[in-house]
């Protein structure tokens, strides 16, 4: 092509390179638009595939006894009040405050005053009526005393016969007795006090057998059972041991719970009536899982529960049903008989998240290498 041809063309070709240029920035910019979406795929891919690691612990449910545990106090198994059964002078105290004494023994003892007269002149009137009735009873088998003269005296007999009775008890009454084997809780006379029949003397305790009194819920009563062992931790530390001897037969309405007694010997004395404790009582055996309350958590509801993870990789939170704990531990039921718990991040995964687990066995395992070499 001659030059006078390329200037006739010149604008022609301006404009075709334009065109040429335009339409290839155009195809790198899509390529490059590609290029990127290919990136951000590639990087939603990865960010996807990123899953939060937690520490489990396999573990297998243990057989356990579920304890009911409810606070009570404790009490005398019996409280009595001695009332004076006659009328008289307190003459002598027989007993100290809180002093132990047998059955039979004398707390107070009132004056007699004539009673022992009364006495005599009822056995005496006793002996003449006895006199009267046999004489009586020859002279009806002579036919010289009539049925009904013969039953007279048969009356004034039981007659005298009930007041010497009287007598007697009277003069029984003189002396207030320990009822039971306990302790005089407290003594409302003294020396040269005047009683009438039905006055109070004192109150005795039965305090050779304490009961630890306490309410269970309504749920928990259908496993307390009447004459079944159980146990109690007073508030000086001492745990006692004893067997139910009374479950309530209906709830109170108020609170809907149900009375029981826990009963102990204390033969010995070595408890007090009126403590604080805590009743412990054996209930259904169950299969649970030990572990420590620091893995315990809360879901979004407020819930007390604890996170495991199931066979698909997959968070799952259970409520905590707490059978029973100690100073080792909480067991917890209603777990799967073999689980795999959250030990170490619990608090930073949801129920229904997929995670990837680093059992604690691989923990140990890498941190005893790493100590042996250091060693080395």
């Amino acid at each position: 092509m001659n030059l006078g041809n390329i200037k006739k063309y010149k604008s022609w070709l301006t404009s075709a390179g334009i065109a040429v240029a335009i339409t290839i920035w155009l195809i790198s910019g899509k390529m490059i638009d590609s290029n990127d979406e290919s990136v951000v795929a590639e990087s939603s891919a990865v960010e996807t595939d990123v899953r939060t690691s937690v520490r489990i612990r396999a573990q297998t449910a243990e057989e356990v006894t579920r304890t009911i545990t409810v606070n009570g106090k404790s009490a005398p198994a019996r409280i009595v009040e001695l009332n004076a059964e006659t009328d008289g002078r307190v003459v002598t105290i027989g007993a100290a405050r809180g002093e132990r004494m047998d059955r039979g023994e004398i707390v107070v003892r009132l004056d007699e005053r004539d009673r022992q007269a009364r006495l005599s002149q009822a056995e005496a009137t006793v002996k003449q009526r006895e006199l009267e009735y046999a004489a009586r009873d020859k002279l009806m088998n002579d036919s010289y005393v009539s049925e009904a003269q013969l039953q007279e005296a048969a009356a004034l007999l039981e007659m005298a016969k009930a007041e010497l009775a009287r007598a007697k008890m009277d003069i029984a009454h003189t002396a207030i007795r320990a009822p039971f084997d306990g302790a005089l809780q407290d003594r409302m006379v003294e020396i040269g006090d005047y009683v009438k029949a039905g006055d109070p003397i004192a109150s005795f305790v039965d305090e050779r057998k304490l009961i630890i009194s306490a309410s269970v819920s309504e749920f928990d009563a259908h496993n307390v059972v009447k004459g079944a062992p159980g146990t109690a931790r007073l508030a000086t530390g001492q745990i006692v041991e004893g067997y139910i001897r009374y479950v309530a037969p209906v709830a109170d309405e108020a609170t809907r719970t149900f009375g029981v007694e826990l009963e102990i010997d204390n033969s010995s004395g070595a408890y007090r009536g009126g403590m604080t404790a805590q009743l412990m009582i054996p209930a259904e055996t169950i299969f649970a899982h030990k572990i420590s309350p620091s893995l315990l958590t809360l879901d979004d509801e407020g819930n007390l529960g604890i996170k495991i993870v199931n066979d698909l990789g997959q968070v799952e939170f259970h409520p905590a049903d707490i059978a029973m704990s100690s100073n080792e531990g909480v067991w917890i039921a209603g777990l799967p008989h073999s689980a795999s718990i959250i030990t170490v991040g619990q608090g930073f995964v949801n129920p229904g998240a997929t995670v990837n687990t680093v059992p604690e066995v691989e923990i140990d395992t890498a941190v005893a290498i790493k100590a042996g070499q250091q060693s080395n």
